[in-house]
């Protein structure tokens, strides 16, 4: 009986310590969160988020202190090295769990500052920096508890040393490194800190539009206005030109195009724009004109140029105004669409009125 207790006690002693030390960081990290924040939502994601990556931080680091002042991990005798190193890497585990949680509650919360109900350009940059930086703190988090659990290894330590103490051998994978997953990645950090796109951007890539929905250590995801996704390495936009429409403001210009018969009349056709302009809950009211820029061929070329507050906002607003002018052109002004003229051989061609003429094909 008294072996039993002697082996019983300290490791009922360690399981005890450890559950009062989780029960503890619960209790205190509630109080924490409740002080931070008086928003009840946001303790409720927090406590949901935080509270088990907590209690199991604060229960492994207690029970390894326990198991270790209390002899408990030596009653194992030759497995008791072993049991250490276990406890450990559980620790090092549950660390790095709270800690990426930790970041990513904050990330998300910084990121839910800066929403994408805005069209401000400085908005979507901090809002892009701030998910980058999570992401590439989380990756550090990891990448140094996989190092650190390793280096609990004797034989991975050896390794480790060995291979820093190399420097023509580290400098060897670097390089090899670099060319691949460090180029994107390099690629990825200059993309969001160059303020080159940001989130919610309007581009033009391999020659679709689309907006930038996702920028990660790696590449960038596109997506295309039919809701495709086009999935870009990040090198693609340090290496090769592209069109941003929304780098600096979400304002833009579009344009309408039409060829039409020399006997257009321009002035009516700039009163009717000005018409359905303003009755447009599109345009923004900043631009419009009607010119005519080109006279060949038979045809001139009216290009319409128009203005909208939002890159969302452009295709629409010309389908718009080109419907309606075209509309107009057939029902109120039908002289102006562009027509073919025949002048047969034997016609004097001084008796030839402009008005006689044959609609050989409408465009």
């Amino acid at each position: 009986m008294d072996e039993i207790l002697a082996v019983a006690l300290p490791i009922g002693i360690t399981v005890l310590v450890g559950a009062l030390g989780a029960v503890a960081v619960t209790l205190l990290s509630g109080a924490v969160i409740k002080m931070a924040s008086r928003r009840p939502r946001i303790q409720q994601v927090l406590r949901r988020q935080l509270r088990w990556p907590g209690a199991t931080f604060a229960f492994t680091v207690a029970a390894t202190i326990a198991g270790t002042a209390s002899g408990a991990i030596s009653l194992a005798g030759d497995l008791g090295p072993g049991i250490r190193q276990t406890l450990i890497i559980c620790c090092i585990a549950a660390g790095a769990w709270l800690l990426t949680r930790i970041i990513a509650v904050i990330g998300d919360s910084l990121a839910s500052e800066f929403t994408t109900t805005t069209s401000s350009g400085q908005t979507r940059r901090i809002r892009t920096q701030v998910i980058l930086l999570r992401r590439v703190a989380i990756a550090v988090v990891v990448i140094i508890a996989i190092g650190a659990a390793l280096f609990t290894f004797p034989g991975a330590r050896a390794i480790g040393t060995s291979l820093l103490a190399s420097a023509g051998l580290a400098s060897v994978i670097a390089g090899l490194a670099a060319q691949s997953v460090l180029g994107n990645v390099f690629a990825g950090m200059q993309l969001a800190f160059s303020d080159a796109i940001r989130v919610d951007d309007v581009v033009v890539v391999e020659e679709e539009w689309g907006t930038i929905e996702e920028i990660t250590l790696t590449y960038v995801v596109v997506r295309i206005w039919d809701d495709r996704r086009l999935v870009l390495p990040s090198t693609y936009f340090t290496q090769t030109p592209f069109t941003n429409w929304s780098r600096r403001t979400p304002m833009i210009l579009g344009t309408v195009e039409f060829d039409l018969d020399w006997g257009v009349d321009i002035d009516r056709m700039r009163d009717e724009l000005d018409r359905i302009l303003a009755a447009s809950k599109l345009w923004d009211g900043r631009s419009q004109g009607l010119n005519i820029t080109e006279a060949t061929g038979g045809c001139l070329r009216v290009r319409v140029v128009l203005s909208t507050d939002s890159t969302d906002k452009v295709f629409d607003l010309r389908c718009e105004v080109r419907e309606a002018l075209t509309k107009w052109l057939q029902t109120e002004h039908a002289d102006a669409l562009p027509v073919n003229r025949l002048t047969f051989a034997d016609a004097d061609p001084l008796r030839v009125r402009t008005s006689e003429r044959a609609d050989v094909s409408v465009g």
